[in-house]
């Protein structure tokens, strides 16, 4: 297979704007809860008050009396759906099943103990007050570190522990490198929990026909096969009998790529009651109920000589996987991902990592975008910015001096992923040059001298990308990650694209679109990218993980260009020429030097289809062609700057501007590039100063809505500045890479960097994001630990 099928042209690489954009302006886009079937009925679910207590009794007597509720279920009423588990085949993970309805015991405030089904929305949520649910409350656990302590209370008694996964790893000759080493450097750091908190919230709708025994399940999730997958195997109703439709969905962001307890239930009593059933999460359950992300406490150590080289690393990384290590990738999520990408852009040759995961009384832990990398990136970072002070080198020159140059690609790290290429010294010292680094730490001194605190924050990324097998098991996740697409011209000449992965945000009907026209010689208005409904769409994983360019455009530039082949075929004939001697541009088949001899892809698909003289014996009529694609492992990289000052009476953070260089190999579409960076972005400055799930000492969720969770707004973002490096991937089909995880993985490191190194000489240092005022008052006030 040529990695070069697709051509740089007249489409791939252009700004072109966004064809499914009209839609979501004009407000014709349909979403989950736009959706109306005839006789549908509305469900609520009865969640837990509590984080951590015992189920004595529930009492549904009032609730069922209720006019309008057709019914409630406990978890006896649903005890044949099977639990909800990790199948993530690592040695030494501990399961923990999760009832689809909590049975006996609930682990987490928000924790679904009941669901009632009604005639309408409000009465299901009226009726829902109603059950009556005895509770025996029991000491609860949200530290990490605590629930390690033998004496802490066990969320799983039968584990007999908390701790469901520990490993220690030893990679190259640690002992050497730190025996060797001139200065010894550590520091613990603490990294915040925070979630997705898409736009639009999770949602599903169940449609049942008993007739047909068929199941039509609508669902806001990013993977409909996988969901399609498990909905057949709990409900014991055959795949080819359930079908997934997606709508439009708004935002994702890895929350909704998981299977739900909720999407089970919901399922289920579609079936059992024969009436569509409908249920919306509101906000206040999506904050608690949904998956959250990001908390770690990460131990760092590392081996450096005097000029600045490391020579090895040590770290601990223990991930709150709250109450049950969660069925997409367990607890292992976070503190596994964070384990594999610590050394990073960096040239390290000895590396030890000891990977916890704990269960605590929170909300479980999924994917969120750039999941354990964040919390990796920040803490290395951070830390490498610690040790050049304290070496008295600049923090650009200290990664200059351990940074992987490009004379090193290939380049194997140390952990067993394999940087097929890329710009990592290149994108820093653009970086520095577009935001004026030398200028500024000149200005910095300056404004010291009068009290003032000024700081620049950099932050220098790898970004795993395209998940495919391969990426999946450098990773340390062994699961098969792979698509489809097909791609089929009809007889008008007119071009669609079927493919498996799912937009939700990401213009796939642009981009994929684009890759289409390029390969076939049409124009994008002639094709349309179909995607979200299993019935329609081949066979396939869905979007998550920076996957969808890489492997999107590689399986339809494969499929385009087979049906390309059989276009050229039939003009062949046609024509009376060579197939290669033929070449399509403007929807029209021409002669190479004689274009006046030409037909246009109309008369030529019309004749593919009808007329049988234009066919070889055996051929098949269908220009059409479905292909599949597991591409190798290939990282994108990039390097984020902050400039920020710090108002030292109020502890306030004021962002100046950020400089982001960024480097996914061949871009589909600019413009599309640069909103992901910029998206990512925001997402990081709420990271990084702002965004925080909070938990007291009894598990009650303290930041339950957008008034005590703090969401960055477009105010508090600062003016972006972006700049694209291209190094194509020599592994992938037309050098594409991913883009969708480096600016949340990257930019809270840089914006809490930049923090810190406005404070640092009159502070301390702080170990705990995010970065509040009252964290930077404290600091500044000499308080250590914050």
């Amino acid at each position: 297979m040529s990695l070069q099928i697709l051509p740089r042209g007249k489409w791939v690489g252009a700004r072109v704007k966004r064809v499914e954009d009209p839609r979501f302006l004009t407000g014709e886009a349909r979403y989950l809860a736009d959706l109306q079937i005839p006789g549908t009925v509305h469900a609520a679910f009865v969640r837990s008050p509590y984080g951590h207590a015992r189920i004595r009794r529930i009492d549904t007597s009032a609730a069922r009396a209720l006019p309008g509720v057709l019914a409630v279920f406990t978890a006896e009423d649903v005890a044949t759906l099977p639990p909800l588990a990790s199948g993530l085949p690592i040695e030494g993970l501990k399961p923990t099943p999760q009832t689809v309805l909590a049975k006996d015991k609930i682990r987490f405030i928000g924790e679904a103990v009941a669901v009632v089904v009604a005639e309408n929305r409000y009465i299901a949520e009226d009726a829902a007050e109603l059950v009556e649910v005895d509770y025996e409350r029991l000491p609860a656990v949200t530290d990490a570190e605590r629930a390690m302590a033998p004496d802490a209370p066990l969320l799983h008694e039968d584990l007999g522990t908390n701790v469901v996964y520990q490993k220690v790893t030893t990679l190259g000759d640690v002992d050497s490198a730190f025996a060797q080493a001139d200065r010894i450097f550590r520091r613990r750091f603490h990294t915040n929990r925070f979630v997705a908190a898409p736009m639009e919230t999770r949602g599903c709708l169940s449609v049942y026909e008993r007739s047909s025994g068929q199941l039509t399940f609508y669902s806001s999730t990013q993977m409909p096969h996988m969901l399609r997958l498990f909905l057949s195997l709990f409900l014991g109703i055959p795949e080819h009998k359930v079908r997934v439709i997606s709508p439009e969905v708004g935002g994702g962001f890895g929350q909704k790529m998981t299977i739900y307890p909720e999407e089970v239930v919901i399922a289920y009593l579609g079936k059992v009651l024969g009436r569509p059933v409908k249920w919306v999460e509101d906000r206040r359950e999506n904050l608690a109920a949904a998956t959250h992300a990001k908390e770690q406490i990460i131990e760092l150590e590392a081996a450096v000589r005097n000029d600045g080289k490391v020579l090895g690393l040590k770290a601990r990384l223990i991930g709150d996987g709250g109450a049950y290590s969660f069925n997409t990738a367990s607890a292992l999520i976070e503190p596994l991902a964070a384990a594999g990408i610590i050394p990073g852009v960096y040239d390290i040759q000895a590396y030890q990592h000891e990977v916890i995961a704990v269960c605590t009384n929170k909300a479980p832990v999924g994917a969120f975008r750039a999941v354990g990398w964040t919390a990796a990136q920040t803490a290395r970072e951070l830390f490498f910015d610690e040790i050049a002070r304290e070496l008295g080198l600049d923090p650009a020159e200290f990664r200059r001096r351990n940074v992987i140059t490009s004379d090193q690609f290939p380049y194997t790290t140390i952990t067993g992923m394999v940087y097929d290429s890329g710009s990592y010294q290149e994108s820093l010292e653009r970086a520095l040059e577009l935001v004026g680094y030398e200028e500024l730490r000149r200005r910095q001194a300056e404004l010291r001298q009068q009290g003032r605190y000024l700081g620049i924050g950099i932050s220098l990324y790898v970004e795993p990308t395209a998940w495919g097998s391969e990426i999946a098991l450098q990773a340390g996740f062994p699961f098969p990650s792979h698509d489809n697409a097909t791609v089929t011209i009809d007889p008008t000449g007119k071009v669609r694209v079927a493919v498996s992965v799912h937009s939700h945000g990401q213009g796939h009907e642009t981009t994929l679109a684009q890759v289409a026209a390029e390969i076939l010689g049409v124009s994008i208005d002639d094709v349309i990218v179909e995607h979200g409904d299993t019935d329609r769409a081949p066979w396939g994983m869905g979007t998550y993980a920076s996957r969808s360019a890489v492997i999107g455009g590689g399986m339809v530039a494969l499929a385009a260009r087979e049906v390309r082949e059989k276009v050229l075929r039939v003009a062949s004939r046609l024509l009376e020429v060579a197939p290669e001697d033929l070449d399509i541009q403007d929807g029209n088949v021409f002669v190479k030097g004689a274009p006046d001899r030409s037909l246009s892809l109309f008369q030529v698909a019309f004749a593919a289809y009808l007329d049988g003289r234009v066919r070889a014996e055996g051929e098949e009529p269908l220009l059409s062609a479905t292909k599949f694609y597991d591409p190798r492992a290939t990282y994108s990289n990039g390097c984020i700057v902050t400039v920020c000052e710090v108002d030292g009476e109020t502890g306030t953070v004021h962002l100046d501007k950020i400089v982001a260089v960024e480097d996914c190999g061949t871009m589909l579409n600019p413009m599309i590039v640069e909103g992901q960076v910029m998206g990512a972005i925001a997402q990081g400055i709420g990271g990084a100063l702002y965004e925080a799930m909070v938990y007291d000492e009894n598990g009650q969720l303290l930041t339950d809505t957008f008034v005590t969770y703090a969401l960055p707004t477009a105010t508090e973002v600062p003016e972006l500045i972006i700049e694209h490096l291209e190094t194509p991937s020599p592994v992938t089909i037309g050098g594409i890479k991913g883009i969708g995880e480096g600016g949340l993985l990257a930019a809270p490191a840089s914006v809490a960097g930049a923090v810190l190194d406005a404070i640092w000489p009159a502070g301390r240092a702080i170990e705990q994001l995010p970065l509040t005022p009252e964290r930077v008052l404290a600091a500044l006030g000499g308080e250590t630990g914050v």
